[in-house]
């Protein structure tokens, strides 16, 4: 499916998208492009004043500014002096002053500490933890150990300060928690400047202007991201704004399937990536491809070798992502294969050992006097070609309304309720009056759409000229389109022919059976030979399955295949 994508646009000096570049490359989810707008003093001053309501939006939501901030880091700085100052007591340092003889102010380990000066000195011990010791000296003395800067203030005075620090923050946040009451007012401020900034650029946009140029980007992310990307944008030196992508802003298109249908999505990018407003064919390329393919191949041993090539190109560094696909093919092509009853050329539903309940699942007989196989793979291309028929029809019913896709819905009720009605009243599911008055139904509602309301805006007339000529169209080309899906048949038809080719011309080298030179020619014959016809295979399992979804698939369900693919800048 296809993923939602938001629009956001940016607006920021020149100066600054390399290292706005280098931000957006860090979210990892920016699909951007780029394109540049004259500057003058006019939308300057529009920016500068965005830029400062955008600033006071985030200074009051978020409850912290840099006046904040160097609150906070004063009282820290404070705090932390206040713990060194706690050993020392209170103390009046006028006082000490005054006593007219130095004081000295130590701290040593309790191991350095000698209790010998105690009665050497006039010493006091305040304080004594953590494997330290602190104490004073009145007067000289000389210690083994150099003295530390006096205190600025006593531990009293540090909690006092603390004290009138907490009140100042708590003030100011009282302010910020007040100003919260103004960020209506202020998103309305901010959401007109950048309006009037878009509008000014816009026409002004084919001027110059010889002072510089802004930088304007336009970018695309998938929806679910917006919560994520708004609060970093919140942090960038930048002006935006986001909305809804549409289908006329082209956004990239992000294609988001399981594991399993992921596989294929290679496939869908050699054709082109759906429109935003499109449908992602990727699941039923996974479905159909697979089929196509197996049904191609035919041969239920060549299944098993694209299996083993798929597990053993997980060691190929190069072609480790492709290893699943093949893996997938291979699993399919060995189903299909037993379903068609073909192991390496040799058709096993002729093998006596093979048991019956295998045997019920393989394809074999006539119908109505044609190849079963045959028969199944025209009945194949008939639901592929009703599904497209389908999927056309619903999504021309939500891009255009139900009024303005009438004549679609004429084609799909004509051509999908037929081969509906015609299968039930085929195994007797409906009485044939019954069927005789829905196809009549049909018919006429159907041809109302087709030649009568194709357009509903245009003249009748033409309605019916324009449905004479789409009819013609359809008939020839559905027709052929039918008749493309032979190929399943006859692909898997002459691999498994020729497949049994080269085990017949291997069985003739050996001759009467004996061991000699006839026995390697048997295995040369065989492993070259099949070697060559799973190449051939493969190559006719790829292009034509391809064919077949590209062109009838593709065409009858309307898919464009124009969008690009979505590609977000990393670090």
């Amino acid at each position: 499916m296809i993923e939602r994508m938001t629009r956001y646009d940016f607006i920021l000096l020149s100066g600054q998208k390399e290292e706005f570049i280098r931000e957006l490359g860090t979210l990892g989810v920016m699909d951007i492009t780029r394109s540049f707008k004259p500057v003058d003093e006019k939308s300057r001053d529009i920016m500068s004043r965005l830029e400062a309501v955008k600033a006071e939006i985030r200074r009051i939501s978020k409850g912290t500014d840099a006046h904040l901030q160097e609150l906070k880091a004063a009282r820290s700085e404070l705090f932390r002096e206040s713990e060194s100052l706690v050993h020392w007591g209170e103390y009046d340092r006028a006082r000490l002053d005054s006593l007219g003889i130095p004081v000295n102010f130590y701290c040593v380990s309790d191991k350095s500490f000698d209790k010998a000066w105690e009665e050497e000195y006039p010493l006091e011990v305040l304080d004594s933890a953590k494997g330290k010791t602190w104490f004073v000296v009145f007067g000289e003395a000389k210690l083994p150990v150099a003295p530390l800067p006096a205190p600025s203030m006593s531990i009293g005075e540090a909690e006092a300060l603390l004290a009138v620090k907490d009140a100042e923050i708590e003030d100011y946040r009282k302010q910020l928690e007040d100003l919260k009451g103004s960020l209506p007012a202020l998103k309305e401020q901010e959401s007109a400047l950048a309006g009037e900034l878009s509008r000014y650029l816009a026409g002004i946009g084919g001027e110059r202007v010889a002072d510089g140029a802004l930088t304007v980007f336009e970018g695309f992310a998938p929806e679910s991201e917006k919560e994520r990307l708004a609060a970093a944008f919140d942090n960038m030196s930048c002006v935006w704004t986001s909305s809804e992508a549409t289908v006329e802003d082209n956004p990239p298109i992000k294609l988001r399937n399981n594991k399993f249908v992921k596989q294929f999505e290679t496939l869908t990018d050699m054709y082109g990536r759906p429109d935003y407003n499109e449908f992602d064919p990727t699941p039923y390329l996974s479905v159909f491809f697979l089929l196509f393919f197996a049904m191609c191949m035919g041969d239920a041993g060549y299944g098993l070798v694209l299996i083993i090539g798929g597990i053993l190109l997980k060691k190929v560094e190069s072609m480790k992502k492709l290893a699943p696909l093949v893996s997938i093919l291979g699993v399919g092509t060995f189903v299909v294969g037993i379903v068609m009853h073909t192991f390496f050329g040799v058709d096993i539903s002729a093998l006596p050992w093979i048991p019956s309940w295998l045997k019920a699942v393989m394809i074999t007989g006539t119908i109505a006097g044609f190849e079963a196989q045959m028969v199944l793979s025209l009945a194949i291309g008939v639901i592929h070609l009703c599904l497209a028929m389908v999927v056309k029809t619903v999504y021309a019913t939500r891009n255009r309304g139900f009024l303005g896709s009438l004549g679609i819905w004429g084609w799909t009720l004509l051509i999908v309720g037929g081969v509906v009605v015609g299968a039930l009243a085929m195994f007797s599911l409906l009485p044939p009056k019954v069927t005789k008055w829905i196809i009549i139904g049909l018919g006429v509602v159907s041809a109302m759409g087709i030649f009568l309301f194709n357009d509903i805006s245009r003249n009748p007339l033409k309605n019916i000229g324009s449905g004479l000529w789409e009819t013609y169209n359809t008939v020839t080309g559905l027709l052929g389109d039918v008749l493309s899906y032979l190929r399943l048949y006859a692909l898997g038809l002459a691999g498994g022919m020729l497949g049994n080719a080269f085990n017949s011309i291997a069985a003739m080298t050996l001759g009467d059976g004996s061991f000699g030179i006839g026995w390697l020619a048997f295995v040369l014959i065989l492993v070259i030979g099949h070697a060559l016809n799973l190449a051939m295979c493969c190559l006719g399992a790829f292009v034509h399955p391809l064919r077949l979804n590209f062109l009838e698939f593709f065409k009858n369900s309307g898919y464009d295949g124009r969008g690009r693919q979505y590609r977000p800048i990393g670090n």
